[in-house]
């Protein structure tokens, strides 16, 4: 099967497969939360980003072998719902952007800053801290030797724009932040956002000057 992004809650997961990882992407509680699980395929170890809600569902799709971490993209609550329940089940190691740890309510293993690399397996993921959505928004960018780069955005980038800010300051540093560390990225690279349907950098990026225009 053709891996499309489209999920809805309730519905099956949709699984992309690349050479060295699978990432299974999952809708999940009242906000149609994305809930990403990563498996390396040479090691089988698993990640998941944001134990959004509902743990059952993400506890039968981890399955069996568990995971050995979970990644909170950001502070808001719509994001960790399952994330106490998903660590107890599995003794995961949790990771959180430095700024955003204290918000968290179960507690941050490990505090990520910009370009800090978290393995899955043999595979890599670089952080990237990405201020004004939150203040401690993480962004993970797999750079996938093999093709492109996949890039899972947490609520900073969506298609159609990016995530939500509060005031003007936020919103300039969540866009010269996305274009510094994301959009530097060629148009091919698939993004994994934090709600919805996926999008590409080329897909989204002729639009920046009219993100700038409107402000938000």
């Amino acid at each position: 099967m053709t891996y499309s992004g489209a999920v809805r809650v309730g519905g099956p997961a949709d699984v992309h497969e690349l050479r060295d990882l699978m990432i299974s992407k999952v809708a999940v509680g009242p906000m149609d939360n994305n809930a990403y699980v990563l498996r390396c395929r040479a090691t089988d170890e698993q990640l998941l980003i944001d134990a959004a809600n509902d743990a059952g569902t993400l506890l039968t799709l981890i399955g069996a072998d568990g995971i050995a971490s979970v990644v909170t993209t950001h502070q808001h609550g719509d994001h960790w719902q399952a994330l106490a329940e998903v660590v107890e089940a599995t003794g995961a190691r949790t990771y959180a952007g430095r700024d955003d740890a204290e918000g968290i309510p179960v507690p941050t293993d490990v505090p990520v800053a910009d370009g800090d690399t978290i393995r899955v397996g043999h595979v890599e993921l670089t952080a990237r801290h990405l201020v004004g959505h939150t203040p401690g928004s993480i962004a993970l960018v797999y750079d996938d030797p093999h093709g492109h780069p996949h890039v899972f955005t947490g609520d900073c980038l969506f298609p159609g724009g990016p995530g939500r800010t509060t005031n003007p300051a936020d919103f300039t540093s969540l866009m010269d932040g996305l274009e510094e560390k994301i959009f530097g990225l060629p148009d091919e690279a698939w993004i994994y956002p934090g709600h919805g349907n996926d999008s590409s950098l080329g897909a989204e990026r002729p639009h920046i000057p009219e993100w700038r225009a409107r402000g938000w």
